[in-house]
């Protein structure tokens, strides 16, 4: 996330539910009568935990950072796109130049579905230059990583067409992200029906925060975690501070989740979630100790399934 100047819900949305769920919404491509959602699969939390130590050892190997323009960013893209590859996604690497530096984004497309009808689900893969970024955003791009992947392994057939992005230079402010739909035609843009926002998801200190713009992902959201009795609040620390502003700006219908930053957990907070109150939720945000070790596990794996369950009901 920019600078500002355990457990699962196993039960699939039905037909009647979803149809509930999307009418009177912005969603772009909402279906008068949708199918019933297929049930979605459990994001191994060993896997995510899994492509956190990579990153980690690729930013220890390359100065100790993942950031823009920087090996460690090229070497983090690989690493991803080499998994996707493998899985059977069609891959697209973009580059642009910021700050004098080159950078790239890498989209991720699931073959099938209906391209008039896209859902995007992205994260930014760039660190800051003091630290190896593990929690920001290591943990959305591992979480989104698994999820692609467990789309590959369920041999998933979606309605909608599938897209997936690991954004650059996200901490330049929204760069990557910015270059990729200004660079998309008006066509396309006008495809894309939603797009999924995961940055920082698994806070140390965390809190279940989930963005508020779009009423049908929201509830998506919120259904999954009201599932588990696990209370959220709406996201309002990283508001137009993340790869979804430039979506939103663009009038396409956003969501996500978030963890929490540099704001502080407040006594109601830690009645509610656990954790302490009066310390932020992640004390190492943009510091060199966000490492492998700044990372809640439970956090990550109530958001990583629920990042796959949305992604599930809103696809199908």
């Amino acid at each position: 996330m920019k600078l500002s100047v355990p457990g699962r819900l196993p039960t699939a949305l039905t037909a009647a539910a979803t149809a509930a769920l999307l009418t009177g919404t912005s969603l772009a491509w909402a279906d008068p009568a949708p199918r019933a959602a297929a049930a979605t699969p459990d994001i191994p939390l060993a896997n995510v935990q899994a492509h956190l130590a990579q990153l980690q050892s690729i930013a220890t190997a390359n100065g100790g950072n993942r950031a823009h323009g920087r090996p460690g960013y090229r070497a983090s893209l690989d690493y991803v796109k080499a998994k996707l590859d493998a899985a059977g996604f069609t891959t697209t690497v973009q580059q642009f130049t910021s700050s004098g530096r080159t950078g790239y984004n890498l989209v991720a497309d699931w073959p099938g579905g209906d391209t008039d009808r896209v859902l995007m689900a992205g994260s930014h893969l760039d660190s800051v230059s003091a630290g190896p970024g593990i929690n920001d955003n290591g943990s959305g791009s591992a979480a989104l990583l698994e999820t692609a992947l467990a789309v590959s392994r369920a041999g998933y057939h979606p309605a909608k067409h599938l897209r997936f992005a690991w954004w650059g230079a996200e901490e330049l402010g929204m760069v990557g992200s910015r270059t990729y739909l200004n660079r998309l035609a008006a066509a396309d843009r006008a495809r894309i029906g939603g797009y999924l926002n995961f940055d920082m998801i698994g806070s140390p200190n965390p809190g279940y925060f989930v963005y508020d713009d779009d009423p049908a992902i929201e509830k998506t959201f919120k259904d999954y975690f009201t599932g588990l009795g696990v209370a959220t609040e709406p996201e309002t620390e990283g508001d137009g501070r993340s790869d979804h502003a430039p979506f939103k700006n663009a009038g396409i219908p956003v969501g996500g989740l978030f963890s929490g930053a540099d704001y502080v957990k407040t006594a109601a907070q830690a009645a509610k979630w656990g954790g302490t109150a009066g310390r932020a939720f992640d004390r190492c945000y943009h510091a060199s100790c966000d490492t492998s070790a700044d990372i809640d596990a439970t956090a990550l794996n109530r958001n990583a399934d629920a990042l796959a369950y949305v992604v599930w009901a809103l696809s199908s």
